[in-house]
């Protein structure tokens, strides 16, 4: 007697995109890999989706939320609400390939020291001139002490199959990342706080401390239309990655690397981004650029023994944060 499949949560959030979203639950009717259920959370978006979901996918679990939580607030929503062996947490702007889960599931099988897998992220063909090898991710190299810069592996190749077998990675990748249930009972759910970018990074580091490797899997493939829901040089996208990189290294790193990246920051990086910005005529984004910096001089760095993961009470900012 076979065995039976074990239970994919397939979480993804909705934030005013829903044809792409359509276009990504249509993208999962096609895996090999039959044992699943979705869980779709809307961030309060402009327009309710929830009556085009139910009469189009009633088997979606529609969960609707009336502020935008971001990424890692939406996604917890989605943990809450999963029943899953495995849970799968996906961008809405991917689309599935038929194997992916199944590949995935036997890396786990295979290897029990896998805490977060991700598969190999290829660009999808219309934001690339059609083409369908070209790479996004193949994972990433560590997070450097000093500058909080890394590098991500793979990025821009043709895919020639140069990446033939399971490979570990410094971070996981936020548009499609694997994780059992029982890692993240452990290790905590989604640093809310962050709410837009680094979450997944600061959540590798947390399921690397509790004793689990991270891992990508070349041979599940996954392709992504990237930022379609922020927009690819939006203020937003400029505010959450400068505070989210200053914040990941407060909370990851030593007192004394941090005191060196400081130095860094104050006298290389502010300087050439401000500078950068104010010659391409982008004052909104110098600006944004402050206030992102601004934000770690007043916040707390959330440290697990003050504010554990799964506790934390998370208020979404506020509209004129930014």
């Amino acid at each position: 007697m076979a065995a039976k499949q074990p239970l994919v949560s397939i979480i993804t959030i909705n934030y005013n995109q829903l044809a792409v979203t359509c276009q990504m639950l249509d993208s999962i009717a096609e895996s090999t890999h039959s044992n699943y259920e979705i869980i779709l959370v809307d961030n309060a978006s402009k327009e309710n989706p929830e009556h085009v979901i139910s009469e189009k996918y009633p088997h979606v679990h529609f969960i609707r939320s009336e502020e935008n939580l971001g990424f890692s607030g939406g996604n917890n929503l989605g943990i809450r609400a999963s029943k899953g062996d495995y849970l799968f947490f996906v961008n809405n702007d991917t689309e599935f390939t038929p194997q992916l889960m199944e590949v995935l599931l036997a890396a786990f099988e295979e290897n029990p020291k896998i805490g977060a897998l991700s598969p190999k992220i290829l660009y999808h063909p219309e934001v690339v001139d059609g083409q369908r090898d070209l790479i996004q991710y193949m994972g990433t190299t560590p997070v450097n002490s000093f500058t909080a810069r890394n590098r991500t592996i793979g990025e821009m190749e043709k895919d020639t199959g140069q990446y033939p077998q399971l490979m570990s990675t410094a971070y996981i990748h936020g548009a499609a990342m694997m994780i059992p249930r029982k890692v993240i009972e452990k290790a905590g759910m989604m640093p809310a706080f962050f709410f837009l970018y680094y979450e997944e990074l600061d959540w590798s580091e947390r399921i690397r401390g509790a004793g689990y490797e991270l891992y990508v899997e070349p041979r599940a493939e996954i392709f992504h239309k990237e930022s379609i829901s922020v927009g690819k040089m939006s203020t937003l996208k400029t505010y959450y990655l400068n505070r989210n990189r200053i914040l990941f290294m407060r909370r990851n790193r030593s007192s004394w690397q941090v005191f060196v990246f400081s130095l860094f920051l104050i006298f290389f990086t502010i300087p050439k981004n401000w500078f950068t910005f104010l010659i391409k005529g982008q004052r909104d984004h110098a600006a944004a650029f402050i206030k992102a910096i601004r934000w770690n001089l007043t916040h707390p760095k959330f440290d697990q023994a003050e504010a554990p993961l799964e506790a934390l009470k998370y208020t979404a900012p506020s509209k004129t944060e930014i």
